[in-house]
């Protein structure tokens, strides 16, 4: 991790050491990645204003989000089976967050399982939530999560129909691998990811094993989840949650100003403006274009969380000045962990952090709370 300076030199180090098609789940966005590509675009196109002979001596980034102190404005934000990255990825990914002070949200499709994580970590972790049309199944999720400790639960609504994603077709991307000439060729020329994924817990969906008759036949298990997504969600499902969840509850998917005034209204603490990373409506304007109107909306009502493009901390200083109070991270440190397992996601966490911090020096402001739309050029 030496030489490693930025997002992308893990982006390109995870490339060379991941099988394709799990490198592509994690790099690619739905149809023609229209959305994908605005995401990143629209960030970059925002420009600071650089201000001079200012003290920036003392400058600080913690904050806190939801209430509870956090080292950064930053949050590892729900992906799906970061245990095909690196073995026990969730587990990595999770102790990486919490030695750097920051809360890390594991997924309802991850690899490792709530239990798994909570035995293997030190603190509480947030745990994301999809409603499956089992709904018996989703209160036992939430009631796992609740045993489990976690502090926070990251209801994603924008998923109920899922958008294609023309590489994982063409990789014929499954959980488990498929076992292909190609892919088996792909596999001999990684074997310390192979090495990796082989001593991991488990190698399929560990929250849903177990729960499906006949676990041990994946192509069953694979079947049953696809089928599970849920067409029927409405606002009455967050209500439901809200019955079932005790704690702190975030809304994930939202990126009109009419639906964040509805979710507002829902008692959940906190809101993410995202477009699901450019992986589900292609087309979508990408999420810093909408976050200015949504905060001035909801932001007295609700607290905003972004996410959508980030890649640097000048990133996460943009998405501050346009009325964030947090960003979550999600690409960028998949790209971390399958590059270099904990290290690599704790390098990716350390590079946001570096760059915010000198953003903020040659910006002239000293604290996160002085991040607002006065640090970009108008």
């Amino acid at each position: 991790m030496k030489h490693i300076t930025c997002i992308e030199d893990l982006r390109l180090l995870h490339k060379r050491r991941v099988p394709k098609a799990f490198f592509d789940y994690a790099d690619r966005g739905s149809y023609a990645e229209e959305t994908l590509r605005a995401n990143r675009d629209d960030l970059q196109n925002i420009k600071f204003r650089q201000r001079i002979l200012v003290d920036v001596s003392k400058r600080d980034l913690s904050t806190t989000i939801l209430g509870e102190p956090s080292a950064m404005p930053l949050v590892l934000a729900p992906v799906g089976l970061l245990g095909m990255q690196h073995g026990d990825g969730e587990i990595h990914a999770c102790r990486a967050a919490q030695a750097a002070g920051i809360p890390f949200t594991q997924s309802t499709m991850s690899i490792c399982s709530i239990e798994d994580i909570a035995g293997s970590v030190e603190k509480p972790f947030w745990f994301q939530l999809y409603v499956m049309k089992d709904r018996g199944f989703i209160k036992e999720l939430v009631e796992r999560a609740i045993a489990a400790k976690c502090t926070a639960l990251c209801l994603t609504v924008d998923l109920q129909v899922i958008g294609q994603r023309h590489q994982d077709i063409k990789n014929g991307m499954s959980v488990p691998p498929e076992w292909t000439l190609s892919k088996l060729f792909d596999f001999a020329t990684k074997p310390a990811w192979v090495s990796g994924v082989l001593q991991g817990k488990r190698r399929t969906f560990g929250n849903i094993a177990g729960h499906v008759k006949n676990t041990e036949d994946l192509t069953k298990l694979s079947a049953w989840t696809a089928a599970q997504f849920d067409t029927s969600l409405n606002w009455k499902d967050v209500d439901w949650i809200r019955s079932i969840w005790p704690g702190k509850l975030i809304i994930k998917g939202i990126h009109d100003i009419e639906d964040a005034k509805l979710a507002a209204e829902t008692g959940a603490q906190a809101l993410v403006v995202s477009n699901h990373g450019g992986r589900q409506l292609d087309g979508a304007p990408s999420s810093i274009h909408v976050l200015p109107g949504i905060a001035e909306a909801v932001g007295d009502k609700i607290e905003i969380m972004f996410d959508g493009g980030i890649r640097s901390g000048q990133d996460v200083m943009r998405a501050l000045a346009l009325g964030a109070k947090s960003c979550m991270l999600g690409r960028a440190y998949a790209y971390g962990l399958g590059a270099g397992g904990q290290a690599g996601v704790a390098k990716a966490i350390d590079i946001i952090r570096n760059e915010l911090l000198t953003t903020m020096g040659l910006c002239g402001v000293n604290t996160v709370a002085e991040i607002d739309r006065k640090v970009v050029a108008s």
